[in-house]
């Protein structure tokens, strides 16, 4: 299996498959991918802009004829087509630079858009404010398990899911992992953590190493929940949340059971390997993205606030189940991560390493060739440690 390439670049093809594992429509894509090639040839950075306005032409087609549906009452499929709208203004807006113009009114459009899908569409999805410690709110989208709650079976397990460098709740959504827990019993509680979506966008609130910080503000937002059993809160993170989930579950003894999608077991030292073009970045504009996510103003302070993005020496805090997972040829995050996090598990009851392979897929950076293995693997997982149901 192998990650869809249309562009002669690593970074714009997994942009794609961003859009198609989202919950794109293929034919829709296709003409993004048409209207962008002469873009493409410009080199993955310069290209960007003409990028996002093939993405942003698709996005307004969708918007009126969703305004045509909603007109004669079709709120479903109107909500449908919100939602599409949304995917295809966030992805093509987390490919800008920096300060890039349109950027932030584009982010704002495909919120208002995603906000509006969940009306009209009726989705298992609320939007939440989580309070910080440091000031600002820590914006979520809440998914709830069936029947949970005062009235239903009571009180059911709960999954806080985060971020990486680049992405939003709303495309934590649509991995599906919600969804997948929920019909496994399990709620879940997408963030834009500091230094991410909403949080980095609107608040100007960088990220930090030490996320346990802000990841016990949202097991403090979840035990307050009459829906949500205390004792079987779990935690995980997608791409660099591969660092900050395990790193939660490492200094936050509330939680019960972690898992990563993508081992980040020390981000640090990838930096270095980046300032050598050894791997494939996520973002174009990379080195601007990463001052501007961690708040730092050049080189020499972004490698000073990013010096503790190294987990050796703290996977043995873990005391709880925690299930490490990677792809077999993730171009960005070598796999000898995830053997080394698994391998400092020492005291961890349940412990598990999972690479996935050619022979089902996922074999690329968070399972961008195919995120339905690691997705079932992980609610499966969740579902198993925190009292969820697989059957």
């Amino acid at each position: 299996m192998a990650l869809f390439s249309p562009f002669p670049n690593y970074i714009w093809n997994l942009s794609i498959a961003i859009a198609m594992e989202s919950g794109g429509q293929i034919g829709e894509i296709v003409d993004v991918i048409d209207a962008a090639k002469e873009a493409a040839g410009t080199s993955a950075d310069a290209g960007t802009s003409g990028f996002m306005k093939a993405w942003m032409s698709k996005a307004e087609t969708l918007i009126g004829l969703a305004a045509e549906d909603e007109a004669a009452g079709r709120n479903f499929s109107a909500g449908q087509k919100l939602e599409r709208a949304a995917l295809y203004l966030f992805n093509g807006e987390r490919m800008q630079a920096h300060g890039s113009p349109g950027r932030m009114e584009t982010f704002q459009r495909a919120r208002d858009c995603f906000d509006r899908a969940c009306v009209l569409g009726k989705l298992n999805c609320e939007r939440v404010e989580i309070p910080l410690e440091s000031g600002g709110t820590m914006p979520a989208l809440w998914t709830r398990a069936p029947n949970s709650g005062q009235g239903g079976e009571g009180r059911k397990p709960a999954v806080v899911y985060c971020n990486g460098l680049d992405s939003n709740k709303e495309l934590l959504y649509w991995s599906w992992l919600p969804h997948a827990l929920a019909r496994r019993g399990i709620s879940t509680l997408c963030v834009d953590q500091p230094g991410t979506g909403e949080a980095l966008r609107l608040q100007n609130l960088p990220a930090t190493a030490y996320s346990e910080a802000w990841a016990s503000k949202a097991v403090d937002w979840l035990e307050q929940q009459a829906e949500v059993d205390p004792k079987a809160i779990g935690m995980t993170g997608i791409s660099l949340g591969g660092h900050y989930a395990p790193r939660a579950v490492a200094y936050e003894p509330r939680f019960a059971s972690g898992a990563c999608w993508g081992a980040n077991h020390n981000w640090h030292e990838v930096q270095y390997k980046r300032l050598q073009n050894e791997g494939e970045n996520p973002v174009p504009h990379y080195w601007g993205h990463v001052y501007w996510v961690f708040g730092a103003k050049d080189k020499d302070d972004f490698f000073a606030k990013t010096k503790d993005m190294n987990l050796n020496g703290h996977m043995d805090r873990i005391k709880v189940p925690f299930l490490v997972t990677h792809g077999a040829n993730d171009r960005q995050i070598s796999v000898d991560y995830a053997h080394q996090a698994y391998a400092q598990l020492t005291n961890s009851p349940r412990a598990e390493l999972k690479i996935f392979t050619p022979r089902e897929g996922g074999v690329e950076h968070v399972g961008a060739d195919n995120m339905a293995f690691g997705r079932d693997y992980i609610a499966d997982w969740f579902a198993e440690t925190l009292g969820g149901k697989t059957a």
